[in-house]
């Protein structure tokens, strides 16, 4: 019994200390990063992130991650990487411009180099009025309609797949199922 109960305790304990640990790193509070104006395709916008974020003049790695032109597997995204100099104040602007093209939902990670801490956001980029933006009900005659499928053809295989995979699973269950009953 004395076994149980320490065991208990000892899961409890590092019920508690897990998550303490996941926060050790030093994460920047969500009010602290503002972005300065919408997010359009082609355009440029400022994420500030205020004072006291990073250690004064110190290096700060930027990762922003979306959709775009690479593929890696299946899905297309891209990862930009930069490296900047918070002020001495510790606060950071970064000037990010998404491609011309690009919709949908980007992500910045900002990580201090010396103090660890780490500042997210994500950017919800909207199409441009211009550059070949697709036709929808509020933005009608804009290029062609989009008819197509945003679903890889690797999805498309791998359902196929599976469902080959079934159908032989089924087979050959029922051939040794036959086998069994005419023994």
């Amino acid at each position: 019994m004395k076994k149980l109960i320490t065991a208990v305790v000892i899961a409890a304990a590092a019920l508690i200390a897990v998550p303490t640990a996941a926060n050790a790193a030093g994460y920047v509070p969500t009010g602290s990063v503002t972005v300065s104006n919408s997010v359009v395709a082609g355009g440029t916008t400022t994420v500030n992130i205020a004072a006291g974020a990073f250690v004064g003049n110190e290096t700060v790695n930027i990762t922003v991650t979306g959709a775009g032109a690479a593929t890696i597997g299946a899905l297309p995204t891209t990862t930009v990487r930069a490296t900047k100099t918070a002020s001495s104040n510790g606060s950071l602007a970064i000037a990010v411009t998404p491609p011309v093209g690009g919709s949908g939902t980007y992500s910045l990670t900002a990580t201090g180099a010396t103090s660890g801490n780490v500042a997210t956001t994500a950017l919800t980029v909207v199409p441009s009025a211009a550059g070949g933006a697709a036709a929808s009900a509020t933005n009608p005659g804009t290029g062609l309609a989009f008819t197509g499928s945003t679903v890889p053809a690797l999805v498309g295989w791998a359902a196929g797949g599976a469902i080959a995979l079934g159908v032989a699973l089924m087979v050959v269950m029922g051939l040794v199922r036959r086998q069994r009953n005419a023994a």
